[in-house]
């Protein structure tokens, strides 16, 4: 009997990318990334080095990136797989309004009250991330039609239970110890907290058989089925987990603006998005880091923090965050057609490599 890594090779002979090859292109793009960051710094700390400089500056801007930092873990892997999920925002605000009214319920201040909003909104998430992959992946639903329709349903359900009102009911030690504490100094815990949230995503993405097949899915379903890959469960898992990242940053949004912030996340799905683009993850699939996705949501807030010191207007803000993520995309883009040009499909293949680390399974 033909063994799986045989399959494989026969399945995918043909314009393979070798993985060390990928891994060499997404060091680079980092570094690029990185580089852009760095410029951005330097051209604001150049012309205001005074205000945009200082600790308080700094520490606003990887405060107000945590939350979308957490939010861009799952958007990676949903993204490398070749899908999108712009339900993000509205998971973020249901998840917070059912876990602030458990909180209520439970009696509403302490540690163990806080513990269990933080357990109730990463179930919700959970629960909304199943419900979008198994509409993908069982029902062949686009990802760009279910997510934007549980996107609507989501958000209507909060404001169904709120009445479209704005909850305030989070624990004091929520919001004193992780929305507004520090750990040592001027380190705020809600970055530290993101942080864990980051190193888990990028110890799953690389360095297991979890990430590996992540890639291999968006690089090739179908190559991925042939090697015995259990493509649509594992895309359910992915999208459970983009719900999971989105029910845990709607805890701890509670725990830093204090409400449920229904009408303040309308764009919070682009941003995620952008971010993940900006940094590297192609939107065709098969590529992709969680670290780029981190520079890349930092590059947009440093650019409208800068904005707002300098005084320019908020549209502009916008419309340099907008151009910034056409370029991104027009990079991929153009990055992918010399590929194509070389002879090579423009995805790394990686299943050739997957029969020794896997075993058999059925389509």
């Amino acid at each position: 009997m033909t063994s799986v890594a045989q399959r494989g090779a026969s399945a995918t002979a043909v314009d393979e990318v070798p993985a060390g090859r990928l891994q060499r292109l997404l060091r680079l793009q980092a570094l690029q990334i990185v580089l852009i960051l760095a410029v951005i710094v330097a051209v604001f700390g150049i012309m205001d080095a005074n205000a945009f400089l200082s600790v308080f500056n700094l520490r606003g801007i990887v405060v107000n990136t945590s939350i979308l930092a957490v939010l861009g873990v799952g958007m990676t892997f949903v993204i490398i797989t070749g899908g999108i999920d712009l339900s993000v925002g509205s998971v973020l605000v249901l998840s917070g309004v059912i876990a602030s009214k458990a909180m209520v319920a439970a009696g509403g201040q302490g540690w163990g009250v806080a513990i269990l909003g933080m357990v109730v909104a990463s179930v919700v998430g959970l629960a909304c991330g199943l419900l979008n992959g198994v509409l993908i992946a069982k029902l062949r639903v686009p990802p760009l039609i279910v997510t934007l329709g549980t996107m609507g349903a989501t958000l209507g359900v909060a404001q169904i239970i709120t009445s479209g009102i704005d909850l305030r009911d989070a624990p004091d030690v929520l919001v004193d110890n992780i929305g507004f504490g520090n750990l040592v100094g001027q380190v705020p815990t809600l970055s530290v907290v993101a942080l864990v949230v980051v190193v888990f995503g990028m110890i799953v993405l690389h360095r297991t058989r979890f990430g590996l097949h992540t890639y291999a899915i968006g690089s090739n379903p179908e190559a991925g089925r042939r090697v015995g890959l259990k493509v649509n469960r594992h895309l359910i898992r992915v999208y459970a987990l983009a719900g999971l990242t989105a029910g845990f940053a709607g805890i701890l949004n509670l725990a830093f603006f204090q409400s449920t912030t229904i009408a303040g996340q309308t764009n919070t799905n682009l941003n995620v998005i952008a971010g993940v683009v900006i940094g590297g993850t192609s939107l065709f699939g098969g590529v992709g880091t969680v670290f780029g996705t981190v520079i890349g949501l930092f590059i947009p807030s440093t650019l409208q923090n800068g904005f707002v010191i300098l005084g320019v207007q908020p549209f502009w803000q916008q419309v340099v965050v907008g151009g910034v993520l056409i370029a991104a995309v027009y990079v991929d883009q153009a990055r992918r057609t010399a590929a194509l040009r070389g002879g090579s499909r423009g995805r790394p293949r990686f299943l050739p490599q997957l029969g020794g680390s896997s075993r058999k399974e059925n389509p």
